[in-house]
């Protein structure tokens, strides 16, 4: 009878984690005997039956080829191949060895801390077949968001403990620090963070931005700035340090601001002219001395008030509820005040209405239309200029009385026909009230739904003609027109549609 022979054997392997592979294992044997096939892992037999995960039996009667999927760390070790037959038997064995990214390292310290820099030291943890190549050290503080790389070390071969300097912190910021180590397979999980520590503090490097300011009152210089972050204050006692100067002058006047919120300083003196420009720096210091002061801004002081009222104010009734007002604008100097727009005040001599009205407009705008009033009454109205200091003194009042009310009736009795493609209307003359102003003529709007733009006809007379295309349904309403604005509209007439055909 034919000797049983492995003809196809499994050979060593180095594979990487997640792979799938396949260890073969064929024969060639008398065919009049049966063969049986057993694979033992580091001398434990594989049970099939129980449905081992990652372990599958493969091929027919004379191969037993064993396929591994998702090949795992632990599976590296040795594998052998059992043949057997009622008259002999026959082995091979194989090393598989598996290689995956390196584990955490372990025990991540901070040696020595000082205002920027940090001595890290840690050990390696597993390279699970495959020398770690480099670490990567992660930071982060309570102002980052998420871990942040801020140094590489490459692996050195001299024992299981290394060290390393992280440069560039900022000083008097909590840190904690982290560390990956790399191999040719991958990146593998970080370690457990360090303790969390403080940097040492230092002298503040980072100047206020944005340094400006202006406004405020006579004899003040109102300066500001956006504020230091805390993470940039370098330590404890943090504060600013405001400078100015006259433009032309050489000498610095300076100025301790705290607490930390501040981020205005107002300089008040009486020798101060209006609307003078400053040369002005804000610097920042703490416990560890002073730091970085910003470039050099220019900001003016406080101004006075207008000191003139404007002059030439009229007004003007444009209808039942608006009127117009008027004036002529201010030539302004430093003297009598900058000018950056006009206030109108406007009331009734109503003893019940104890509040005025008030608008403004910026700029030199010299006319103002207020809306909103009531009918047939009187309104005074008084102008005066405004700054950022306040307002001036205001124009002598003048007085309008604003139209009747716009006709209450609408216009009836509406009559329309065709006459080859026009449309005529006709109406009822509309009759006013005492108190409604004179109807001056009437407005046709038509439109061919309550959605579209309406066009509108305008006419003196009670009676009018239109041209419109007769394919689609048109809407109508008529309304007076007088003096005091639109009066009423009349109800909504359909025409309806008429085929051209």
């Amino acid at each position: 009878m034919e000797r049983t022979v492995i003809t196809i054997a499994p050979s060593n392997m180095d594979v990487t984690v997640g792979e799938s592979i396949v260890l073969p294992c064929q024969v060639s044997h008398d065919p009049s005997i049966a063969v049986a096939f057993t694979w033992s892992f580091n001398g434990n037999q594989i049970d099939f039956k129980r449905g081992m995960p990652h372990f599958e039996r493969i091929g027919g009667e004379s191969v037993g080829d064993l396929m591994i999927r998702n090949i795992q760390l632990h599976h590296s070790g040795k594998y052998v191949c059992m043949v057997q037959t009622t008259l002999d038997s026959q082995s091979t064995a194989v090393d598989i060895i598996v290689r995956g990214p390196p584990g955490p390292p372990e025990d991540v310290r901070v040696e020595h801390i000082s205002s920027t820099t940090a001595v890290l030291s840690w050990k390696s943890g597993k390279d699970n077949n495959s020398p770690v190549q480099i670490y990567s050290i992660q930071t982060r503080t309570p102002f980052s968001v998420g871990w942040q790389a801020v140094s590489t070390v490459p692996e050195v071969l001299s024992g299981r403990t290394h060290k390393a300097t992280v440069v560039d912190l900022s000083p008097w910021v909590e840190y904690e620090f982290r560390v990956v180590a790399s191999n040719s397979v991958g990146t593998g999980e970080p370690s457990k963070p360090s303790a969390l520590l403080k940097t040492k503090a230092a002298v503040p490097t980072v100047a206020p931005t944005n340094v400006s300011g202006g406004g405020g009152s006579r004899s003040e210089l109102v300066i500001t700035w956006e504020p230091v972050p805390e993470e940039l204050q370098n330590g404890e006692g943090f504060g600013y340090i405001v400078m100015f100067r006259p433009l032309g002058s050489t000498t610095w006047t300076k100025a301790a601001v705290a607490p930390i919120e501040a981020s205005k300083y107002v300089y008040r003196n009486e020798s101060i002219t209006p609307l003078s420009p400053f040369e002005v720096k804000v610097g920042v210091y703490n416990n560890e001395g002073e730091g970085t002061l910003s470039s050099i801004s220019i900001v003016y002081s406080g101004e006075d008030e207008p000191q003139i009222a404007p002059a030439g104010t009229s007004a003007l009734s444009i209808s039942a509820a608006e009127v117009e007002v008027s004036w002529q604008p201010i030539a302004w100097n430093r003297h009598t005040g900058r000018v950056l727009g006009y206030e109108v005040l406007y009331w009734t001599d109503d003893p019940k209405e104890s509040t005025a009205g008030k608008v403004r407009v910026n700029g030199n705008i010299t006319a103002k239309n207020i809306t909103g009033l009531k009918a047939n009454t009187v309104y005074f109205a008084t102008v005066r200029a405004y700054n950022t200091a306040g307002t001036g003194p205001s124009s002598a009042p003048v007085n309008v009385t604003t139209k009747k009310s716009p006709p209450s009736q609408p216009p009836a009795n509406i009559a329309w026909k065709l006459t080859n493609s026009k449309i005529c209307l006709n109406w009822e003359h509309v009759k006013t009230m005492e108190n409604e102003s004179e109807v001056l003529g009437y407005k046709i709007l038509y439109r061919q739904n309550r959605h579209s733009k309406a066009h509108i006809l305008e006419t003196n007379n009670t009676s009018a003609e239109l041209l419109v295309p007769f394919e689609e349904d048109y809407l109508i309403e008529i309304r007076t027109v007088s003096d005091g604005g639109d009066g009423s509209s009349s109800e909504e007439i359909r025409i309806p549609k008429i085929s051209s055909t």
